[in-house]
C-alpha cells in the first residue's frame, strides 16, 4: 500500500478508512493532498478485499476547502497551469464519485468549499449535529466550479444555486433537509452510525452495488465526461487569475474585507 504524507489509510476488515490528515490547516486541500486522494481511490479499485470506503478527517474540521496560501501561489501561474491544476482537482472529486465501491463521508467537523464538494461526491454522508457547511468561494472572488456537478447532484440546482451565490453557512440539520447529508448524529453516535451503515452495505452483493452505481450514473446524471470536467476546470482557472480572485484570496489571508465589500 502507498505511503502518503497527508492521508492516512486504515483497513478495518473489508472497510477502508481514508483519513484526511492536515489538521493544522483544517485539512485544506493542497496539490499533495489532492494527488493522494486520487491515488488512494485508484488503489481502492485494485484492492479486491475492499468493499466499502469511508472518508474521514483528523482534527476538529472535516475540510476547509482549498488551502488559500496554495491558491494564492497558483494565481501567479499562467492560465494554462491553473487550468491543468484545476483539472486535477475535478478529476479527484470524480475519482471519489465514480468509485465502484460505496463511499461514506464521516463529517465530524465543519466543511467549507471543496470540503462540501468532497462530502457531496460521496454516496452517503453522515454528519455530527454541530457541523456547519458553507460554499464561501464567491466571498473570496472565486467560483465553486469543480464541485458544482456534485453539489447539484446532491442538493438540486435551486438549493445549490442559493448557497453557491450567497456563500452563507448552514447547519447539519439544514444540510439534511437539502439532501446533502443523510444522517445527523450526536458526537457520541457518529462512529456507531458510520459503522452501522458500512455493515449494511457489506450485506449487499459487491457486484450489485457496483452495477447500481453505474446505473445511477446512467439514469440520473448528465455525463461527467472530460468535456464537463474541463469546463469546470476552466471556470475556476479563470477566477483564480482574475483581479478579483487575487484580491479576494489576499484579503482573506490578510484578514481584511475585500475591495468589493461596501465600507460601513
Amino acid at each position: 500500500m502507498t505511503n502518503y504524507q497527508h492521508l492516512e489509510v486504515e483497513d478495518r476488515g473489508a472497510v477502508r478508512w481514508l483519513w484526511l490528515n492536515r489538521p493544522e490547516v483544517r485539512n485544506a486541500f493542497n496539490d499533495q493532498l489532492i494527488s493522494e486522494i486520487s491515488l488512494a481511490f485508484a488503489d481502492v479499485e485494485t484492492s479486491a478485499g475492499v468493499r466499502v470506503v469511508v472518508v474521514a478527517a483528523r482534527g476538529p474540521a472535516f475540510c476547509a476547502g482549498a488551502d488559500l496560501n496554495w491558491m494564492r501561489s497558483m494565481a501567479g501561474f499562467s492560465h494554462a497551469d491553473n487550468h491543468a491544476d484545476a483539472l486535477k482537482v475535478a478529476r479527484m472529486f470524480h475519482a471519489v464519485h465514480s468509485c465502484s465501491r460505496p463511499v461514506i463521508a464521516r463529517v465530524q467537523g465543519d466543511a467549507y468549499g471543496g470540503g462540501v464538494g468532497l462530502a457531496a461526491a460521496c454516496d452517503i454522508v453522515i454528519a455530527m449535529d454541530k457541523v456547519n457547511f458553507g460554499l464561501s468561494e464567491v466571498r473570496v472572488g472565486i467560483v465553486a466550479a469543480t464541485i458544482s456537478p456534485h453539489l447539484v447532484r446532491a442538493m438540486g440546482a435551486r438549493q445549490a444555486a442559493r448557497y453557491m451565490l450567497t456563500g452563507e453557512k448552514f447547519p447539519a440539520t439544514q444540510a439534511r433537509a437539502l439532501g446533502l447529508v443523510h444522517e445527523v448524529t450526536k458526537a457520541s453516535g457518529l462512529d456507531y452510525e458510520v459503522e452501522r451503515q458500512a455493515l449494511v452495505l457489506l450485506s449487499a452483493s459487491p457486484a450489485a452495488l457496483a452495477a447500481t452505481k453505474r446505473l445511477l450514473a446512467d439514469v440520473v446524471e448528465a455525463p461527467m465526461d472530460d468535456v464537463l470536467l474541463a469546463a469546470t476546470a476552466k471556470c475556476i482557472a479563470d477566477a483564480r487569475v482574475s483581479p478579483e480572485g487575487r484580491e479576494g484570496i489576499a484579503a482573506f489571508l490578510e484578514k481584511r474585507a475585500p475591495s468589493w465589500v461596501p465600507k460601513k
